[in-house]
């Protein structure tokens, strides 16, 4: 019997159209023989995740693991759990007193070289020295008055002049003591003289502050004492949200950085400002990067004062549902020798500074997880890492043998199609 083939256009008997169509299935048979060799393969090698060569986004759960285990000397691993977040929050804070010196509040403020000091004298009745006796009683005569010196700049020399005085030495003096040398020297001229000092205008002590938008500003200290606050507000204040700021301190060639919102939840780092101190205002926002089966890979800003590790892993778009272990969330950190001693890992300390790293690990297959990543903080530059879970690798080797067999499946189709 001859029938024509519509598949291949022909025109044959059912014996030849049988023998064709076989042709046609034998190498798809093989193929699948051979698909099903590779799979079996790879899957008794890797335990189903992955064939050789397969990309990856990162280390599963288990090759962290694996890896702190066989090479202990590259990492600290801690898992974190209640004690480790009771040890991390009960650390010393790193106070700026620490770093800078001096420290505390300054003494009494000194006059300089450059200030402006007015000195007023008051004597007794019947003083010859500065006031006439016969002068009217509202010029300081009779029962005794008052004799304002015009106000004059401490000289080079660090020196003003008072009649009948001389040369007051005053540099790096306080008021009260320059009022005792004059009173000193006017004794043999006037009855019990009192004298007062008064800076008008300091040009010494002063704080010197750099805002953010390029201006700078002289703050003079007050003698009661000025916290360094007092004098950021005094120069107009940051612009920017205070959890993005900075504070660079520089003081007598030491100099420190104090985060703004340091500055201003803990009293403590709002220290005293010194006489010559030079404070800059730096748009310094801390991040955390985060890689691996999150929404998002990237670095990521805190825009809040404190962040701990469940609010990092939500503002990275939280764990995607097809990729992620929950049960393998890491965070890297250098940690100092305080911290590496207190969670009684060895000091590896293989960072500048002498700090440790140390990752720590989390599974949020576990229901006190959560509780836990509400505790733990996250601190600046802070690396987050969420494995993938073996069954994503599975799943790629589907997605490679798929983009295999689809094209070889296709051509047969098209080479038989348009074969005699």
């Amino acid at each position: 019997m001859v029938q024509t083939d519509l598949f291949w256009g022909q025109s044959m008997t059912s014996t030849q159209f049988s023998l064709r169509l076989q042709n046609w299935i034998r190498p798809l048979h093989s193929f699948r023989r051979a698909s099903a060799t590779i799979f079996v393969c790879c899957a008794t090698a890797t335990g189903l995740a992955s064939c050789t060569g397969l990309p990856t986004a990162g280390p599963t759960t288990s090759q962290v693991m694996d890896q702190a285990a066989a090479k202990p000397g590259r990492f600290d691993m801690v898992e974190i759990d209640s004690g480790v977040v009771s040890t991390l929050a009960s650390q010393p804070k790193t106070r700026v007193r620490n770093w800078i010196e001096p420290a505390g509040k300054p003494p009494g403020l000194t006059i300089g070289i450059g200030d402006t000091v007015s000195v007023s004298i008051w004597q007794e009745n019947n003083g010859q020295a500065l006031v006439p006796r016969a002068a009217p009683p509202e010029k300081g005569g009779g029962e005794g008055g008052t004799v304002n010196i015009p106000d004059q700049m401490v000289g080079a020399d660090g020196a003003i002049s008072v009649p009948y005085a001389g040369r007051i030495p005053v540099a790096g003096r306080t008021p009260f003591q320059v009022q005792q040398i004059i009173e000193q020297r006017l004794e043999e001229l006037i009855n019990q003289p009192q004298v007062v000092v008064t800076v008008t205008k300091a040009a010494s002590n002063f704080a010197t502050v750099f805002l953010e938008q390029g201006a700078a500003t002289r703050v003079v200290l007050s003698p009661a004492g000025d916290r360094l606050s007092d004098v950021i507000a005094a120069a107009g204040g940051s612009k920017l949200p205070f959890y993005d700021t900075s504070v660079r301190l520089t003081r007598y060639g030491s100099t420190t950085t104090i985060p703004m919102t340091a500055l201003l939840s803990d009293p403590e780092e709002d220290i005293f400002a010194w006489p010559g101190d030079i404070i800059t205002l730096e748009e310094k926002p801390d991040n955390f990067l985060v890689f691996g089966a999150t929404t998002n890979n990237a670095q990521v800003p805190f825009d809040a004062g404190r962040l701990d590790l469940a609010q990092a892993i939500a503002k990275a778009g939280g764990l995607r549902d097809e990729r992620a272990d929950p049960e393998g969330v890491f965070l890297l950190r250098f940690e100092p020798p305080t911290v590496v001693r207190a969670l009684g890992v060895p000091d590896l300390a293989k960072h500048v500074g002498g700090d440790s790293p140390v990752l720590y690990h989390l599974n949020l297959r576990q229901v006190d997880g959560y509780f836990l990543a509400a505790g733990f903080p996250v601190e600046n530059n802070d690396l987050i890492y969420v494995a993938n879970a073996s069954m994503t690798e599975l799943q790629k080797f589907f997605t490679l043998v798929g983009s295999i067999t689809g094209p070889v499946i296709a051509g047969t189709v098209v080479t038989r199609g348009s074969g005699p």
